[in-house]
């Protein structure tokens, strides 16, 4: 039951302001306890990517105590979407104890023109963090974006204000759909904004926490772009006002590691993402050195793990 209850918190949402390698992961002496469950926190967000397009790797961690993939997602730092898509077989409320979950730590950069700033990429539901121009080291981080009808937009934007303990002036339209909300909600618990807040040259636009962290890796917002209590401070002291902001819905990424070529696919809305794959593929010059049955599989599945097509 406290695992159907929390689907319907993660359901509720909140609002917005104007690899190759496996490794099965145990609980580390330390651990946080999450719960009532002892769950490894993957505390690794830092990645050197040098000239390569995928970091990271795969790993395993086995279900004890009845931990929900909602639970085993945030240990990691991952969104719900990804530890979903990637075991699309378990029950991600109730999961057996003992069963296997891969946890896809595992990324391809997004196709950008300049690797500077903050990108972000909708269809995955995640931020990647270059500290600089053309960084050979990225940070990244899961995130919630906005809901059907209010989604985040796409374009090049930039940090504009910085704030800490920020108050949600709550915008009309959403004081229209619940008439009981105050016109100020003052920082604290009930903040939908959490600890930090980052305004972007977008009007009505932030990244900011959340006191909802169900919906990191969901549509739950008016637009704005969420993060994890514990992710967004760190966020907010690693960028400066005048960031660049980039935002594109990439559902399809081609990259290469090594002399591996690999390609991973997010579910996102109705596409041909066969013929996205292909047409990257001959973008990148790589389409004689991939095999079309691994490109098939990996389209099929859209598990948003990148996936090996190489010969």
């Amino acid at each position: 039951m406290k695992k159907y209850l929390l689907l319907l918190l993660f359901l509720a949402g909140c609002s917005h302001i104007t690899t190759d390698m496996e490794d099965t992961m145990s609980a580390p002496s330390g651990a946080r306890e999450d719960k009532g469950s002892v769950l490894p926190v993957f505390v690794n967000k830092e990645y050197l990517v040098a000239d390569d397009s995928v970091f990271g790797m795969v790993r395993y961690y086995e279900v004890r105590d009845s931990d929900s993939l909602i639970e085993i997602a945030r240990a990691f730092d991952l969104g719900f979407n990804e530890i979903s898509d990637a075991n699309p077989e378990t029950d991600p409320f109730v999961p057996e104890n003992g069963t296997k979950v891969e946890v896809p730590t595992e990324w391809i950069l997004p196709d950008v023109k300049v690797r500077d700033g903050i990108i972000i990429n909708i269809s995955e539901r995640r931020l990647f963090l270059f500290p600089n121009k053309n960084s050979k080291f990225v940070y990244t981080y899961p995130i919630g974006i906005g809901d059907n009808g209010t989604e985040t937009p796409k374009g090049t934007f930039k940090i504009i204000q910085k704030r800490v303990n920020p108050n949600w002036n709550v915008p009309k339209s959403i004081r229209k759909e619940d008439p009981k909300l105050p016109n100020v909600v003052p920082p604290g618990p009930d903040n939908p904004l959490g600890t930090h807040a980052l305004r972007l040259s977008l009007p009505t636009v932030l990244i900011h926490g959340t006191n909802r962290p169900w919906g990191i890796g969901r549509k739950v917002s008016h637009g704005c772009i969420q993060l994890y209590p514990e992710d967004i401070p760190r966020l907010f002291d690693q960028v400066e006002v005048g960031t660049r902001v980039t935002i594109v819905r990439q559902p399809v990424k081609v990259g290469t590691r090594g002399n591996k070529v690999y390609l991973e696919v997010h579910r996102d809305g109705k596409r041909n993402y066969l013929r996205e794959a292909l047409n990257l593929l001959r973008k990148k010059n790589l389409l004689d050195r991939v095999d079309s049955e691994s490109i098939n599989q990996a389209v099929h599945e859209k598990s948003g793990v990148p996936m090996v097509i190489s010969d």
